[in-house]
């Protein structure tokens, strides 16, 4: 019995020692733990120190009442037409079209011209001035014969397009009128995640309506614009803010009521809104618009590389440094995989393999960031890259050009967006090779002209006009000079024996 109780009294002693010496090594090392709670907050929170958090009490009512007058109802009218059949627009219809009666079946069934009935479609719009220019989307007023723009007090007005640029989806519109209510610009490097911004708008025609959300993501990419144009840009603001068919061409605002962005597109399975909206930041907007009504068309700058799209894989980015010999880590800039001939990045010394990583100061890691920035510049316009190469960094000074090869503000550019496609100036091997002293060659068709041609990829132009050219500056020199819509080209096919010519109409 005693032994029992001398055996006992030694667990309880030892468990209590146990206990003890427990919470002393626990207090111990809670004092070095991070999960220690002695009221600090780590470094992420240094804009809650000192009891500055943020009030979670905003008041969107003053950012709406002056913004929703200059948020217009866009309304449009496209005419019924007869539209030739040819095998490419039969490719690109819902081949559902025709068998439920928004097509003549009939007509493009035996060869002949199909009629694409009337159609009526409405979105929205920003006043940007007192005397009624309006930005809105290209796609909300593409190939509209009528369009009528309602403001908030019922009256309406027909307006004319100023000027469109599909690349960016952006077009401008404008009314006769006066002291009408504009909204202001902001500045969209200035938006934060998580800040609270308004979509304003017509969704499914109904009268103006406001929803509120936060800027979820920045520099998004969803591609869409390649939908309508053959150099897409796109670095959209993404918002939860509620939008639906009709926003389109609408604002996005800040607390202030000042333009952040124009509501473009929406991610969703079915079509109406499942939580993602995406806006045109405003100093996109604010370049091209100035440049269409400066212009008449959008002065784009080109730096001349090309670039992965994100999200590499670890075996395509492994591929990728072997075929360009260099070492790269994808999220410290853009690696740079090939350079073109007479473009701006060959004229500044930037080479394959070179990883770009600040434009003007400002840290591109990202395709949608580059491309965002270099939308801000014109030909003719220097900036200076930092640019990593062997482990260093290199600062270089770049002068923008045209999408023709020169610095000269492009008057040209519109029939250059309407053949679409990519040119380069032939290299001097492939030029020796086919006994050529130069020529453009035709590196994509694209959706334009050029793409509904009869000509293919790998073309070879040598003359434009019987004009020679050897140059892309040269081509669309040509271009200039032509006196009448169809313009003739000329050339060859690399490897295959003899000339060929194309007529292309820049009026198709």
């Amino acid at each position: 019995m005693n032994w029992n109780l001398k055996n006992v009294l030694a667990i309880i002693g030892i468990s209590a020692l146990t206990t003890i010496t427990s919470m002393w090594g626990y207090g111990k090392l809670s004092k070095t733990s991070s999960f220690e709670n002695d009221g600090r907050l780590p470094a992420n929170y240094a804009s809650f120190f000192n009891g500055n958090a943020p009030s979670t009490t905003v008041d969107f009512t003053p950012a709406a009442s002056a913004a929703s007058p200059a948020v217009v109802h866009i309304k449009t009218k496209t005419n019924a037409k007869k539209v030739e059949s040819n095998q490419n627009q039969r490719k690109q219809r819902n081949p559902f079209g025709d068998l439920f009666g928004d097509e003549d079946m009939f007509g493009d069934f035996f060869g002949g011209p199909r009629i694409q009935p009337e159609q009526r479609a409405s979105g929205s719009g920003v006043l940007i001035t007192a005397d009624g220019y309006i930005v809105t989307n290209n796609h909300v007023v593409n190939g509209a014969d009528e369009i009528n723009v309602t403001l908030t007090n019922k009256k309406t007005y027909k307006a004319k397009v100023i000027g469109v640029d599909a690349s960016s989806d952006i077009a401008v519109l404008k009314i006769d009128g006066s002291n009408l209510p504009y909204l202001v610009y902001g500045n969209s490097d200035e938006i934060k995640l998580g800040q609270w911004v308004l979509a304003i708008g017509y969704p499914l025609n109904l009268e103006v309506t406001i929803t509120a959300g936060i800027i979820s993501a920045k520099n998004r990419s969803i591609d869409i614009n390649s939908k309508q144009s053959d150099k897409p840009v796109e670095s959209f603001l993404q918002t939860d803010a509620a939008v639906n068919q009709g926003n389109s061409g609408g604002a996005l605002v800040n607390t202030s009521g000042e333009l952040v962005g124009i509501n473009s597109a929406i991610a969703s399975p079915t079509g109406s809104y499942a939580g993602y909206a995406y806006a045109i930041p405003v100093n996109i907007v604010k370049k091209v618009v100035t440049d269409i009504v400066k212009y008449g068309t959008v002065q784009r700058a080109y730096l001349g590389i090309s670039y992965p799209k994100d999200g590499l894989s670890d075996e395509q980015i492994k591929k990728m440094e072997e075929d360009l010999n260099t070492k790269f880590k994808e999220g410290e800039g853009i690696i740079i995989t090939d350079v073109l001939e007479g473009g701006a990045a060959k004229v500044a010394g930037i080479k394959k393999g070179d990883v770009l990583v600040k434009m003007n100061g400002v840290n591109v890691k990202t395709a949608p960031e580059l491309q965002e920035q270099v939308a801000r510049y014109k030909p003719g316009d220097k900036i200076n890259l930092v640019i990593k190469r062997g482990g260093k960094d290199l600062t270089l000074e770049v002068t923008f050009k045209a999408k023709l090869g020169s610095t000269d503000l492009s008057k040209s550019s519109s029939a250059a967006e309407k053949l679409g496609g990519r040119l380069e100036t032939l290299d001097k091997a492939t030029a020796e090779k086919n006994d050529l002293e130069g020529g453009v060659i035709i590196k994509e068709l694209g959706s334009g002209i050029l793409g509904k041609s009869r000509v293919e990829k790998g073309f070879v132009i040598t003359h434009v006009n019987e004009e020679p050219v050897k140059t892309v500056e040269e081509f669309y020199e040509a271009l200039k000079k032509a006196n009448s819509s169809n313009i003739k080209i000329g050339g060859v096919y690399p490897g295959y024996f003899g000339n060929y010519a194309f007529i292309l109409n820049l009026n198709e």
